[in-house]
């Protein structure tokens, strides 16, 4: 959907929200979403009894700003693309600690987008870049691990969710299956030499399946771009705002966003020299951060670690055969191929 499409649909779906007369402006493209998430604002023109005759440049306006998601284009309203499951898990963080976004307004009635939609209020701030020049590379480490206990103490949170309030997310995905479900994408992966021990971490996560591991809400893609945070202020570290982008959440192995968040900080994963991946916090302090907040007796998280690493190592392969063949060209892939092999090597590290 265009723009201008966007806009003019926009109006007559806020006059019907807000009751009332308002002006959409500002619809734009929100970075990353590949052009299905929008901002927007809405202004309203505020009035008291007896001023309906005033001109509107003579009065005020407060405005309002907002962030919509709808699907993909041209694809099924399923899985990733069911917009409606981000507002499940959404809704199930309400009255929680959580920082997350509350859905103001969502549905699957057709008439103002033809497709599935929600609305969520737009946050002022940033994702946590970490990366050179990047603004968390600036602060200090005691900020850097304030920052920390706030986003591992929001994944516990996340996990201590009763999933229960969640139903249209289905039922949890058995562990065997979290190993499982990625075969199809090795087979369809670039460069299969770099994944050659694909086939040794795969028997040996089946053979050390965890037991009595925690089930419940997961997020799926819980990641530094994936955690918004307030603009800092001198003298304080930034405040976690908001945990962004349940495209990939479900019932499961709650463990598995601590194994992904830790592989993504974790050196030992990835490949050295130009271009090396800008990290967080390191895996040890992080999984220490989360322990605390959870509270609970857990099983060796190091498994979880070893199962993120194997799927981002095979994510990779995928993604680069999707890329050289032109079906969603990405050449930062080219990059993250050299990691493939040590994403791997890892995994089987971990696995002992």
């Amino acid at each position: 959907m265009d723009i201008a499409e966007l806009q003019r649909r926009l109006v007559p779906f806020c006059q019907a929200r807000y009751q009332r007369e308002v002006r959409v402006f500002d619809v734009h493209t929100m970075p990353g979403h590949a052009g299905f998430s929008y901002g927007f604002s809405v202004g309203l023109g505020d009035r008291t009894p007896g001023d309906s005759d005033t001109p509107r440049a003579a009065r005020s306006e407060s405005v309002e700003s907002w962030f919509i998601r709808l699907p993909p284009p041209n694809v099924n309203w399923r899985g990733t693309a069911d917009v409606l499951r981000q507002v499940e898990a959404l809704n199930a963080l309400a009255g929680t600690t959580v920082p997350h976004c509350s859905v103001r307004w969502s549905g699957d009635d057709l008439q103002w987008f033809g497709c599935p939609y929600f609305v969520v209020p737009k946050l002022d701030g940033d994702v946590l870049r970490v990366g050179p020049g990047e603004w968390a590379a600036q602060l200090s480490d005691g900020d850097l691990l304030h920052m920390g206990r706030q986003v591992m103490t929001a994944l516990a949170g996340i996990h201590k969710v009763d999933s229960a309030k969640a139903p249209y997310l289905g039922d949890p995905v058995p562990f065997k299956e979290d190993v499982e479900r990625w075969d199809r994408f090795y087979q369809r992966a670039a460069d299969p030499e770099c994944l050659a021990r694909v086939p040794d971490c795969r028997r040996r996560l089946l053979e050390t399946l965890p037991a009595d591991a925690p089930v419940g809400i997961f997020h799926g893609d819980f990641q530094t771009s994936n955690l918004f945070f307030a603009e800092p202020r001198p003298g304080s570290p930034p405040r976690l705002l908001a945990v962004i982008d349940w495209e990939l959440t479900g019932i499961g192995a709650t463990l598995n966003d601590v194994g992904w968040i830790c592989t993504f900080s974790d050196r030992d994963a990835w490949a050295s020299g130009a271009g090396e991946r800008p990290m967080f916090l390191d895996p040890e302090t992080l999984m220490a951060l989360y322990v605390e907040a959870y509270g609970d007796p857990l099983p060796d998280l190091n498994w979880f670690r070893a199962l993120a690493a194997y799927k981002f190592a095979i994510i990779t392969g995928f993604n680069l055969s999707l890329h050289r063949r032109g079906k969603r060209v990405d050449p930062s892939w080219e990059a993250t191929r050299n990691s493939m092999t040590p994403l791997i090597d890892r995994a089987l590290e971990l696995l002992g």
